[in-house]
């Protein structure tokens, strides 16, 4: 078996490496290797220096969820005071501001909703690209769209392409966690599996949409199953080329049902590093500023993140779990200047929309 110093060299050489190497540079590797490494891997795919960024906003269309996954603390049943499904005037409200603020795009998302049909989902688009039609709409993560599938009894294929006819744009990489089916079967065994994740975001991509892709870490996984997942998005992406970045995120205990030590902002940049140089076929790597906060997003610069996510105008998923971070316009383009970068915004698909000198 290779040594840590042979998988270094491997990287520098811009070898790929396989799981077994990629596990020992998570076990064995020292923090600061690790994370020159994946520095010097994210200067080389972007040696302009930028770090890019998107206006938009969380648009949760309802909590209601019958996953029941231990790890939320956002879901709520269909019976409860809390629970609701979002009005038409809410939405154009919250789109309305998202473009007044500058947003180019909303993330919509919300729970496996028992009562909700394929009709609702498609008037929902509609509705959004009758009355603002140069909006991005990045939404339904692959559990949502396999929860339709199987409520109408329809193929996967059939419903991405009538979400996608309806406006759909694109689909965000939530419900991941992590893609190893032991784990899911524990945090959350009403949710789809590993394999049924993956094949909504290949058919989506065999269709010409984009995705991006998660993982949830931090809960009860084991070092083999961070490395197993990154091992399959990297797969898929050998074989569509349909995901546009990946970003890891750690697990927030609060208000939900999972009693586990919070990592830490090292723990955090070390498997960013290792996403970075275990992903060399997707170009662009998420720092989770909405989990770590300003400052530990600005080291992820430095462990291969080349891309702040979102502005946030609204969060409240992770929010749910007493996580409350907020990063303004200005706050985010003050950051990325001192880290030393120059800020651009960006749209989904990673097309520069402005730069901040």
């Amino acid at each position: 078996m290779s040594c840590v110093n042979d998988i270094v060299d491997k990287l520098i050489n811009n070898q790929r490496i396989n799981f077994d190497e990629s596990l020992m540079l998570y076990e064995k590797a020292d923090f600061l290797t690790l994370g020159d490494l994946a520095h010097k891997k994210r200067m080389t795919r972007h040696p302009e220096h930028d770090v890019t960024f998107v206006i938009d906003r969380n648009i949760n269309y309802t909590n209601v969820c019958v996953s029941g996954c231990r790890f939320c603390a956002f879901y709520r049943s269909k019976h409860h005071a809390d629970a609701y499904v979002i009005s038409e005037n809410d939405l154009f409200q919250k789109i309305q501001e998202t473009i007044q603020l500058g947003g180019t795009q909303i993330l919509i998302q919300g729970g496996m909703h028992p009562d909700l049909n394929l009709t609702y989902y498609l008037n929902l688009l509609q509705f959004i690209k009758t009355h603002f039609p140069t909006i991005h709409i990045h939404g339904f993560s692959p559990p949502e769209i396999f929860f339709i599938a199987q409520k109408e009894k329809r193929n996967i294929q059939d419903i991405i392409f009538a979400l996608h006819q309806a406006g759909l744009d694109s689909i965000p990489g939530g419900g991941a966690e992590i893609l190893c089916d032991d784990i899911r079967n524990d945090i959350s065994p009403n949710k789809c599996m590993s394999d049924a994740w993956l094949n909504v975001m290949k058919s989506a991509h065999h269709i010409g949409m984009k995705s991006s892709a998660t993982m949830m870490f931090g809960h009860i996984e084991k070092p083999n199953h961070i490395v197993s997942h990154l091992i399959k998005i990297r797969s898929l992406q050998d074989e569509t080329n349909g995901f546009t970045a990946f970003i890891p995120w750690t697990f927030q205990p609060q208000n939900t049902t999972l009693s586990v030590k919070t990592k830490t902002a090292a723990e955090y940049l070390k498997v960013l590093a290792l996403s970075r140089l275990i992903l060399d076929n997707v170009s662009n790597i998420q720092a989770s500023w909405v989990t770590q906060g300003a400052k530990i997003a600005q080291f992820a610069l430095f462990f291969g993140a080349n891309d702040l996510g979102s502005t946030m105008i609204e969060e409240n998923v992770v929010a749910a779990a007493g996580v409350n971070f907020r990063l303004p316009l200005k706050e985010m383009i003050r950051l990325i200047h001192d880290a030393g970068f120059t800020p651009k915004q960006r749209n989904c698909y990673y097309q520069i929309v402005k730069t901040y000198g």
